[in-house]
């Protein structure tokens, strides 16, 4: 059972406004609301740099708390030819408490190519890298972009 499954989710992604912005933060994802103001961010910067349906998997891994700020990672997949995934490292830091709350940066890396079939082994290898104990929770790439086509975006 990932982190997400299990509700650890609930202190890093409240459903309220933006910090610092006053403005309403629109609806995320289904799969517990995985979802917060840095992983919008991520998922902005993924739409930034490529076609969105050529995005086929996404794993959010835990985010990490410590005294005003929030770091989180992603690894998304893109399709580039039939059998080949491209994969891509977004990440994002944020300061959650204090004057500057809100505020924050996000980075997206290509980090390789790799067969589809090997996939599931890097993603456990970064695992292993990070010294992670929980393993990423994978979200379907229509919680970060909903479709109107999709049935699971409609609740």
């Amino acid at each position: 059972m990932t982190w997400v499954e299990r509700g650890l989710y609930a202190p890093y992604f409240p459903a309220v406004t933006e910090p610092g912005t006053g403005s309403a933060v629109p609806p995320g994802p289904r799969i517990g609301e995985a979802v917060g103001f840095g992983w919008r961010r991520v998922a902005q910067a993924v739409a930034d740099a490529m076609p969105v349906p050529e995005v086929e998997r996404i794993w959010l891994f835990p985010p990490v708390r410590q005294e005003d700020r929030e770091w989180g990672t992603a690894v998304v997949a893109r399709r580039v030819q039939a059998g080949r995934l491209r994969v891509y490292t977004g990440s994002y830091g944020l300061v959650i408490r204090g004057r500057e709350r809100g505020q924050g940066q996000v980075a997206l890396e290509e980090v390789g190519e790799t067969p589809d079939d090997v996939l599931s082994d890097v993603i456990r290898g970064v695992q292993d890298r990070a010294g992670e104990a929980d393993e990423p929770s994978e979200i379907r790439p229509t919680h970060w972009f909903p479709t109107d086509d999709d049935p699971a975006a409609a609740g």
